[in-house]
């Protein structure tokens, strides 16, 4: 149950997953990672960009419901949302440069070459107090699948 901190009132319920939901999200990441990763950079940041403008967009919402689950006054959860947010629109920016490189080596007839591309799934927990922009923190800038959990005394709220 997600109460209000004010009061103690109910005003959700969250389940809590066991071992079978969590290794089926897993499960489901890791089989939706190759789609992702052979997307391209662009692809990947119109999807962040459009998590961005859905942010902006419900920042009302968002802004409320921090408040209502973590006690945090209104005035600060709109300056989370709006923070949050701005990782968000900054990483899909960063997301369409990806770019390699190429390292000098040892020997003239070898290349280093390195390359930026999402490697896997990633599991990330995150706090209770600042629960959007630590969401954003961590899922936007490794391009990778993400599977996250929030803090037990926030759970209600996602970016």
């Amino acid at each position: 149950a997600v109460e209000d901190p004010a009061n103690g009132d109910v005003f959700a319920q969250v389940s809590d997953a066991a071992d079978p939901e969590v290794r089926a999200a897993l499960d489901g990441a890791h089989n939706a990672f190759a789609a992702w990763r052979d997307a391209g950079a662009y692809a990947r940041a119109a999807v962040l960009r459009r998590w961005f403008e859905a942010m902006t967009r419900d920042r009302e919402n968002l802004a409320r419901l921090m408040t209502l689950e973590n006690g945090k006054p209104l005035r600060e959860s709109y300056a989370e949302a709006d923070y949050a947010a701005s990782f968000v629109e900054w990483f899909s920016e960063e997301a369409k440069r990806a770019y390699g490189r190429t390292v000098p080596a040892t020997r003239p007839e070898k290349r280093i070459v390195v390359l930026r591309q999402p490697v896997g799934v990633v599991a990330a927990i995150t706090p209770w107090n600042f629960p959007a922009a630590m969401i954003t923190r961590k899922v936007g800038p490794g391009d990778c699948g993400r599977l996250h959990r929030r803090a037990e005394a926030g759970a209600g709220d996602s970016a």
